[in-house]
């Protein structure tokens, strides 16, 4: 199947869910996520403002910041589809860019290297269990992951996870899915199937 059936599949699943199941998972997503030892060992963790039908990251961000985390969040180029991120403090460091996505203001975040990020909450749309995924078909992500040496999680509703999905050379997969009811043990599964 290809990635823009598989995408266009799994975005029709997360229109359909019910405003209740949805806000409830999200939440059972973050608890699961707040007991994750990399994330709690992590001093810097990167994430991304959610949109629309993506597990809410804004609670998740709150609770990154009663946890003292440095909160970092990406503003990207459209030129070279680069990406980098900013510290946030909180939300009205925000801006709202095309599309209405939240970035961070440069005139009033700071700029942080990737290698002072312990963890990274990479986005999709569809995910496997060995932690291959589907983006949104702009690459920003796998260019920043190609040179990141922290953790690497995603979050997912359980209808976004497949037994496979199509994998092009330059996919980076990530190392662990928390979903609502599930923490998907990517590396291990990547050595699994490869034996």
């Amino acid at each position: 199947m290809d990635k823009k059936l598989l995408r266009n599949q799994v975005r029709s699943s997360l229109r359909e869910m019910a405003p209740q199941q949805f806000k409830l998972s999200s939440l059972h997503i973050k608890e699961n996520l707040l007991k994750e030892p990399s994330l709690m060992e992590g001093k810097t963790i990167a994430i991304t403002i959610s949109n629309k039908q993506e597990v809410d990251t804004k609670e998740i961000i709150e609770s990154l910041w009663h946890l003292k985390k440095k909160v970092v969040v990406p503003k990207c180029n459209s030129v070279d589809r680069s990406m980098e991120f900013y510290e946030i403090n909180h939300f009205n460091q925000l801006e709202n860019v095309y599309m209405d996505l939240l970035e961070p203001n440069p005139q009033c975040t700071e700029l942080v290297p990737r290698e002072h990020v312990d963890c990274i909450i990479v986005p999709g749309i569809v995910f496997d269990k060995k932690g291959y995924r589907i983006g949104y078909g702009g690459g920003y992500y796998d260019r920043y992951l190609a040179q990141f040496k922290g953790m690497r999680i995603s979050l997912a509703f359980n209808i976004q996870i497949r037994n496979s999905v199509p994998v092009e050379e330059f996919d980076i997969p990530v190392d662990l899915i928390i979903t609502e009811t599930d923490r998907i043990d990517c590396m291990k599964n990547r050595r699994e199937f490869d034996l």
